[in-house]
């Protein structure tokens, strides 16, 4: 799944999407891929002289590629629901274990647990050179789009 096709499927754009790439799209699984680019305004903050990806950011690059996978799977049934968005509902223990650093290449890996009705419940992670940097547990709620264009 290329560019085009991850904006076509979720509302995030630049400067806040957080996917650049889907390597991998099964029934219950994803598999996604962003370059940490060296030169985000957000290094110069966090923190000037040992520049550090936010926590929160790498678990919202998980989130979205949850989203993708929702929307991927609602793309595929019968009663297409293309003015739904999923929206972030619940985040479980977010555990951080590595950190990632400007030019880093990281890959998010999203599982489905359960669906019930519009509540989809997954768990995340986030992997630097295959090795685990961030894992969580989310859940999201697919909702009406009135906004949609």
């Amino acid at each position: 799944m290329d560019y085009k096709e991850i904006c076509r499927l979720i509302p995030h754009r630049p400067p806040f999407l957080w996917v650049d790439q889907v390597l991998e799209l099964n029934h219950d699984n994803i598999r996604a891929t962003k370059q940490i680019a060296s030169d985000l305004d957000l290094f110069q903050g966090h923190y000037p002289h040992y520049p550090i990806m936010p926590g929160v950011l790498l678990c919202e690059a998980v989130f979205q590629t949850g989203a993708l996978l929702v929307a991927s799977m609602m793309k595929n049934k019968a009663d297409n629901q293309e003015d739904m968005v999923p929206v972030l509902t619940r985040i479980i223990n977010a555990k951080f274990k590595r950190e990632v650093h400007p030019g880093d290449a990281i890959e998010m890996i999203v599982k489905l647990d359960e669906q019930l009705d519009s509540v989809w419940f997954m768990k995340g992670k986030v992997l630097l050179k295959g090795k685990v940097a961030v894992k969580v547990k989310f859940s999201c709620k697919l909702i009406q789009n009135n906004n949609r264009k």
